[in-house]
């Protein structure tokens, strides 16, 4: 795919883009519609994203798509978003290849219903050969769960003699499903919320030590790839130390 004519300069734009898509249940409120319209509206606002940002020629982008604590939510609703899953791999897994687009998943997707589980494998195998942008979908995902799974596997290893000495920082990133096991995906340096909301919600808490914010009050079925452009065009103009100074 190739890359957009932009503003920013390559040397600003961020390597890594995740998104907390907040706010789809509020749009349909204010539509007047139910919230599965809103989901619908927001996994069509997604799409866009991808799209800009393999354009634009970001690396890595990460969607906060389904949290562990989601499950809370009444199962009509849970139902409906793994059946936009299904449908999105039905209808757009074969741009997503066509544009070279490696897709990954974050999180224990193990429990999901099975009809999701298996579109997510299709995608996955379907994809692997990629060597454009990694989209990284985060389903059934949890920071503190994912945080603690890497500590058990570490404690095994040490346990096992594989791992002799000091835990480091490395080997707990490593550990960690943005480690080894989806190619050492590096830190984000952007992290975007929509909807107004400032805050993580249990997203990448160790990832997201020195990442930039930017917070915008748009729903996330309204952030189009303008609004997009415009918070990566107010990171670029950043200044990231990085706690040096």
């Amino acid at each position: 795919m190739p890359e957009e004519k932009t503003r920013i300069p390559a040397d600003r734009m961020p390597r890594h883009v995740a998104i907390i898509m907040d706010g789809n249940g509020r749009w349909a409120e204010k539509k007047g519609v139910s919230r599965i319209k809103g989901h619908t509206a927001g996994m069509e606002a997604m799409k866009e994203i991808i799209r800009k940002s393999s354009h634009m020629g970001i690396q890595y982008l990460t969607v906060y798509a389904f949290s562990t604590e989601n499950w809370k939510r009444t199962m009509e609703e849970v139902s409906g978003i793994f059946k936009l899953l299904v449908q999105f791999v039905k209808l757009d897994l074969s741009e997503l290849d066509e544009e070279n687009v490696r897709v990954r998943v974050l999180g224990d997707y193990s429990v999901i219903p099975e009809a999701a589980k298996k579109s997510l494998d299709k995608t996955l195998k379907t994809t692997e050969n990629n060597t454009g942008m990694q989209f990284n979908v985060a389903v059934n995902y949890g920071s503190r769960a994912e945080i603690t799974r890497g500590v058990n596997r570490l404690a095994e290893q040490v346990r096992s003699g594989e791992i002799e000495g000091e835990i480091t920082e490395e080997m707990i990133s490593r550990s960690l499903y943005t480690g080894d096991e989806n190619g050492n995906i590096p830190d984000p340096d952007l992290i975007i919320r929509t909807s107004g909301e400032e805050r993580l919600s249990n997203f990448l808490l160790w990832q997201a030590a020195y990442s930039e914010f930017e917070f915008t009050d748009l729903l996330w079925p309204d952030f189009t790839p303008e609004a997009y452009e415009k918070l990566i065009e107010d990171y670029a103009g950043s200044d990231r130390r990085f706690g040096g100074r």
